[in-house]
């Protein structure tokens, strides 16, 4: 017999709060191997929203490697990516150079030594500076070793005003007051590039590179050098990928072939080529596979992510699927994969490797992200960092539905259903749920199927949750990822709503309580539903793109600066198409609550495109409110910005939805 007494969904009480929520926010990042030990990033909420370097000795302790204020975060292509390398000297003593967030600067040290960090590069007062990204030491290289990375360099105010190159930075500090001491390995032919990896014989050096208006998911090439004995690059060229290739890894075997994840059949998928074969050469490069539907890389959006690594004994660890994806083990002899065991559902993109061992981080709709171990030799898993702990009863936690609905023209869309669920209460007979339907960033992005205690703050409380990895989502093929091309506003809003009608149709939603959210790209498509249809209640809006034209004219950083020529069309081609699916240039349709979430330093996607949209919005009559956070900038990182932002919109879709939670402080909606 159920003894849960009934209550009106969205009252539910719940031991899960937004400081809760937040303490959870981020996850494991950037792992790699300095001896025998494994060290990786981590976010500290709690701490201004720092990276710390963490670091796993081989007894199994686990500690900071870098105290605060010391933030391990790259800002190249604002995005940034693999912020840290490390060695173990001579003396047995690790020797680690990362990038420092606050000045962008390389940065060497050894951890727990009598000497704090010092400096490796200069300071530039050009631009954005000088910023560094993806470092490979290289101890054999200068008189006291080199660090190869990806400098970028801005060479005037604006953001598209800058250059990018593979660079060696010395690691005796002669650098660091005199940029001229930092050596350029490869031109500035290409726009774009990812730090060299270097053969195990030291002869051979490839990187992948890319130029507007194209984005990495779109075309890369790969670029491979000769090394010479003073460790320069000679008979630069192009090896393979094009303008309709994407080509997202590319890693050096034993045997001193390349090994690369190529597109070019439709998925992501793992090849092999001799750095000697001629450009083009079909018959030069092999799938280690045969297509499997199936992905084994993702879209670039960091320097430096990993989807495969070669293990020593020949075997390469891989992540690959459709949607989520996960760890395997490929014998490129025989063609066996076999995946690791354990709980884990979805893999990050991010791996290190050491003898047998292989090192990730994964997590699960039951688990958040946790550095995971996989000994190939005995085929055992375990926990060696971050592990997951349950802060609350499991009872609270959503149990998701990994669902696919059909949309406009019969196209499938992929979606995660979040039901309401808590042990304390269940609704009433007659009601349905209020749903919010959640549009993840990038556009070219995925939601994964993990634990979200941001998702669980609202299932828990009697709030369903979907999210939806709309046409242009990564993990399901090039063709599916390319549903966006010149329809985002369109396929993005339609999907979203399809989703969102179906859960109607099927009476699991209450079709007059529905709300949409998103942040960055997700914002936009939260904004363009808003304002293109009429099917939700409410909705929140954070660091949005709101305004296309005032993006597309110097609104952004240079990585996306032409991203757009895509999703939506050459500006000078399509003109009114970028001011017809402008959210900024709908608002006469725009009849509904909102909450707009801003970071005041933002780069990637300006204030200014919030403040001219509440301006177009003044004197509607449209209730809303607008919060500003300084100190923050794409993507909010701070615990406090962090609990405002998700109480802030619980209390809108309170009101919204005529929920009583006195529980959380009352947002003011002004007209």
């Amino acid at each position: 017999m159920n003894t849960v007494p009934a209550a009106a969904y969205g009252t539910w009480p719940s031991p899960i709060d937004a400081a809760l929520a937040a303490s959870h926010d981020g996850r494991p990042d950037h792992l790699a191997t300095v001896g025998d030990e494994v060290w990786w990033t981590e976010p500290r909420p709690a701490e201004g929203g720092r990276r710390v370097l963490m670091r796993r000795r081989a007894d199994g302790a686990t500690a900071p490697a870098l105290p605060a204020p010391w933030d391990a975060r790259s800002r190249v292509i604002e995005y940034g990516g693999q912020p840290w390398a490390g060695l173990v000297r001579e003396d047995g003593e690790p020797l680690v150079v990362f990038v420092h967030f606050a000045d962008q600067r390389l940065y060497a040290c050894v951890p727990g030594g009598p000497d704090a960090p010092w400096p490796l590069t200069p300071v530039s007062d050009i631009g954005g500076g000088l910023r560094w990204v993806d470092p490979h030491l290289r101890p054999e290289h200068g008189a006291r070793g080199e660090v190869w990375c990806v400098m970028e360099e801005f060479t005037g105010p604006a953001p598209t005003d800058v250059r990018r190159v593979a660079a060696a930075v010395p690691l005796d500090g002669s650098a660091a007051e005199d940029r001229s001491a930092v050596r350029e390995l490869s031109d500035d032919r290409h726009r774009f590039v990812t730090g060299p990896r270097v053969r195990h014989d030291g002869r051979w050096a490839a990187w992948l590179a890319w130029d507007h208006p194209r984005m990495p998911w779109d075309g890369t090439v790969v670029m491979v050098a000769e090394v010479t004995a003073a460790g320069e690059f000679t008979g630069v060229r192009p090896l393979v990928g094009g303008p309709e290739e994407s080509v997202c890894q590319v890693e050096w075997d034993r045997d001193g072939s390349l090994l690369f994840v190529s597109d070019l059949g439709g998925w992501w998928e793992l090849q092999r080529i001799r750095p000697d074969a001629g450009a083009g050469s079909e018959a030069a490069s092999s799938r280690l596979l045969p297509p499997r539907g199936e992905e084994f890389g993702g879209p670039l959006w960091k320097i430096g992510l990993r989807w495969f690594h070669p293990l020593d004994n020949g075997l390469i660890a891989v992540l690959h699927g459709k949607g989520g994806m996960r760890l395997g083990i490929l014998d490129p002899e025989t063609g066996e994969l076999a995946d690791a065991p354990g709980p884990w559902t979805t893999w990050s993109d991010t791996l290190a490797v050491h003898g047998t061992r292989v090192v990730g981080v994964a997590a699960s709709p039951r688990t958040g992200p946790e550095v995971v171990e996989l000994d190939t030799a005995t085929g055992h898993t375990r926990v060696i960092g971050a592990p997951h702990r349950d802060a609350v009863d499991p009872a609270y936690y959503p149990v998701p539905q990994d669902r696919t609905f059909t949309g406009p023209d019969g196209r499938e869309i992929h979606a995660h259903v979040y039901p309401p669920r808590s042990p304390e209460r269940t609704g009433p007979d007659g009601e349905l749920p209020p749903y919010v339907v959640w549009a993840h960033g990038g556009p070219t992005g995925h939601a994964p199927l993990v634990l979200d205690l941001e998702i669980a703050y609202f299932t828990s409380r009697g709030i369903g949750v979907v999210e939806v990895n709309y046409g242009g989502s990564t993990g399901y093929g090039r063709r599916y990822r390319e549903r966006l091309r010149g329809q985002w506003g369109v396929v993005d809003v339609a999907d979203c709503a399809a989703v969102a009608e179906a859960l109607v149709e099927e009476g699991a939603a209450d079709r007059g309580r529905l709300a949409i959210r998103g942040g960055s790209a997700g914002g936009w498509t939260a904004a363009a539903s808003l304002t293109g249809t009429d099917l939700y209640a409410c909705g929140t809006i954070s660091y949005p793109i709101l305004d296309l034209e005032g993006w597309a004219k110097d609104g952004t950083h240079d990585f996306e600066s032409q991203y757009l020529e895509s999703l939506v069309g050459p500006l000078a081609e399509a003109p009114e198409r970028y001011r017809e699916r402008s959210p900024i240039h709908r608002t006469d349709r725009l009849a509904t609550p909102f909450l707009l979430l801003q970071g005041l330093d933002d780069v990637i996607c300006p204030p200014t495109q919030c403040e001219r949209f509440l301006a177009a919005v003044a004197g509607r009559g449209v209730a809303h409110a607008y919060l500003a956070f300084e100190g923050e900038s794409h993507g909010f990182r701070r615990t406090d910005t962090l609990v405002r932002a998700l109480e802030a919109e619980l209390s809108l879709y309170a009101q919204t939805f005529g929920i009583d939670r006195p529980d959380v402080p009352r947002l003011d909606l002004a007209p």
